[in-house]
């Protein structure tokens, strides 16, 4: 198995100090930056926006990989780029022209990354999977942070292995959400790529060997 990449997600962080918090995943084996970008329409909460991800940007040689729980995308993702993104992932369940932003995120020099919610099953995605660099399967409903692992979404991440494996795609295969000691074994079972966590890696209690 190859190495399993941690990124940890600054939602659930000292938003009062960013900066002790970003040098905590580097301390804590943490492989990339996970920040989560919320707009209060396509989920419930407000988070951050391209000004916090460029001030925070030359804090970490850590990979920034943004996720985009927002309306029309489109419109803010130069600006994600230009504040430092590395990966910029967007949900499917908002978008039309799935393969438009992809290709917008390309040129940007950016890696594009797919979402889906716990509802969304894998078929949804097909056609799009041979051009993303990453899918980011939410094994909680998006918006909070906290929340219990929905257990039937591990069976999302088998899913997207083996679609990955069979046609030699190059996506990385992501999940976020409930993902604490007890739910890790599980979810590590699948040969996924990238674990994101946010309360149990800054409350400490996350058993992170790998």
């Amino acid at each position: 198995m190859e190495k399993i990449l941690l990124a940890p997600s600054i939602l659930s962080a000292d938003f009062a100090n960013l900066s002790t918090s970003i040098d905590k995943i580097k301390r804590g084996g943490g492989n990339w930056v996970h920040i989560d970008v919320m707009d209060g329409s396509f989920v419930p909460d407000i988070t951050i926006g391209p000004l916090v991800v460029k001030a925070i940007r030359p804090l970490t040689d850590l990979p920034f990989d943004v996720h985009l729980m927002i309306d029309h995308p489109d419109r803010i993702i130069p600006r994600f780029a230009e504040a430092g993104a590395d990966y910029i992932t967007f949900h499917w369940e908002n978008v039309i022209h799935h393969h438009r932003v992809v290709q917008q995120i390309h040129s940007l020099g950016k890696k594009a990354g797919i979402s889906i919610v716990p509802s969304t099953p894998v078929s949804a995605i097909k056609e799009i999977l041979p051009y993303v660099d990453l899918v980011l399967v939410m094994s909680v409903n998006p918006g909070f942070g906290g929340q219990k692992l929905i257990p039937s979404c591990i069976n999302k991440l088998t899913e997207l292995v083996s679609i990955k494996n069979e046609n030699n795609y190059d996506y990385f295969v992501s999940v976020d959400g409930g993902i604490n000691n007890e739910t890790l074994p599980s979810v590590l079972a699948t040969d996924l790529d990238v674990v994101v966590s946010g309360s149990s890696f800054f409350s400490g209690n996350l058993k992170w060997e790998k």
